[in-house]
């Protein structure tokens, strides 16, 4: 594992090769991930709050993270909470989000067509998810996440493949009364008003059931 680790250190070099095929599939994801989960230890904490990788690297960088992190940190203490990163990058915790590959990558599932593909990349996503939150099974109290489309379905089937009580939104009825056919993306987007409306009030509500935990 040690040679692993060393390979895929945090890495700003200039010239760091370009990953642009779907993520999923390369070793370099899989080797990164393994050390994750065999070798890089989280601390505990109160929440742990899962968002989607971004186009724009780092993560942090993007407007929608920009976002996630400003309506974050209106609700919660620094310390309280961690974000873990999820989607075609696997899953990676965010004080990670420079480490090689994954500020070398780029590619958006939302613009394939190829249904192989898509099916693939649902199947490997529970996988690191499922290996994710058993990893984490004792780090947090609680576990909230925001995504749509294939990331939720794949976020979904983790947690019933683990047992993992998480608060998922937006929610169903939520996504079903935004949807649009006529949209290139019909479920819309996670930086639309009515989404972040609800986002923030679960993130209210995981946050009285932390406190009522502790008492």
């Amino acid at each position: 594992m040690r040679e692993i680790s060393e390979k895929i250190r945090i890495n700003h070099e200039p010239n760091s090769r370009r990953l642009l095929d779907p993520p999923f599939y390369l070793r370099e994801f899989e080797e990164a991930f393994r050390y994750i989960i065999d070798e890089y230890h989280i601390p505990p904490h109160d929440i742990g709050v899962f968002i989607p990788c971004a186009v724009r690297k780092p993560y942090s960088t993007s407007p929608s993270h920009r976002l996630f992190h400003k309506i974050l940190n209106s609700v919660y203490a620094d310390t309280s909470y961690h974000v873990a990163i999820f989607g075609t990058c696997g899953t990676v915790p965010a004080e990670l989000e420079c480490m090689y590959p994954y500020a070398q990558y780029h590619y958006m599932l939302g613009k394939c067509t190829n249904q192989r593909i898509k099916d693939d990349f649902l199947k490997i996503e529970t996988y690191r998810l499922t290996e994710f939150l058993e990893k984490t099974a004792d780090t947090y109290q609680l576990r909230i996440a925001y995504c749509i489309g294939a990331f939720r379905r794949a976020m979904a089937r983790a947690a019933a493949k683990t047992g993992t009580d998480i608060l998922i939104y937006p929610t169903d009825p939520m996504i079903e009364r935004m949807y649009n056919d006529d949209c290139p993306f019909p479920e819309g987007s996670l930086s639309m008003q009515e989404y972040i409306d609800e986002f923030t009030e679960g993130l209210l509500r995981a946050k009285g059931m932390v406190d009522r935990l502790e008492k």
